[in-house]
């Protein structure tokens, strides 16, 4: 056994740990910890797979934006954990059933040896002067050019429906108009009142 598996069982067993910690914690703030554990320990496994950007990315984008958006969420939320577990057991059949299902597909996938299906070959090593992050911009923007713009489109359309969705007009919501605001002046804002002086009786 060589180091690189050895440091890949390591990350491995990690990785299937943390994703345990995940779905059996009953503290949330403590699952979600799991799961930044989870995805730096992913991060690791592409490391070791020579992917570089993937696994930056992963970190920065996983770890660095959604999971800490998630702790402030489920931090700032009063989440009733007992009023979730309620119905736990009533969904319990149909989870197994996909848990199953997900266990046979993982098995067929990995065990495609044992079936008669020819198995890859081994990936050869490409130098000391190969850029993952290079390589795969060139796929991004040669081979696939097309799917990338399709997924971006996708996004972008998701985004503008998300927003739409939210920001619905109230009559009691108070809002700004630029276009006042720069059309305003100064007598608009203060006006001098000329009053009487009191007397004192």
């Amino acid at each position: 056994m060589t180091f690189e598996t050895f440091v890949f069982y390591v990350f491995a067993a990690i990785l299937v740990g943390a994703a345990l910690c995940v779905i059996l914690l009953r503290n949330a703030v403590h699952s979600a910890l799991s799961l930044v554990l989870a995805f730096f320990t992913s991060a690791a496994l592409w490391m070791l797979l020579r992917a570089e950007f993937l696994a930056i990315a992963l970190v920065l984008v996983y770890v660095g934006a959604v999971m800490v958006l998630f702790l402030f969420v489920v931090m700032m939320l009063d989440i009733n954990l007992e009023r979730l577990r309620e119905g736990f057991w009533s969904y319990l059949p149909l989870a197994a059933i996909v848990g199953a299902l997900m266990v046979i597909e993982m098995g067929l996938v990995l065990g495609k040896g044992f079936f008669g299906a020819q198995s890859l070959p081994a990936p050869r090593d490409p130098g000391a002067g190969y850029s993952n992050t290079k390589e795969l911009g060139r796929l991004l923007y040669t081979d696939y050019a097309y799917p990338f713009e399709l997924a971006a489109v996708l996004l972008l359309v998701a985004i503008i429906a998300a927003i739409a969705l939210t920001l619905r007009k109230r009559k009691d919501t108070k809002y700004q108009d630029p276009a006042r605001q720069v059309l305003a002046r100064r007598g608009d804002r203060v006006r001098l009142v000329s009053m009487p002086a009191e007397k004192k009786e």
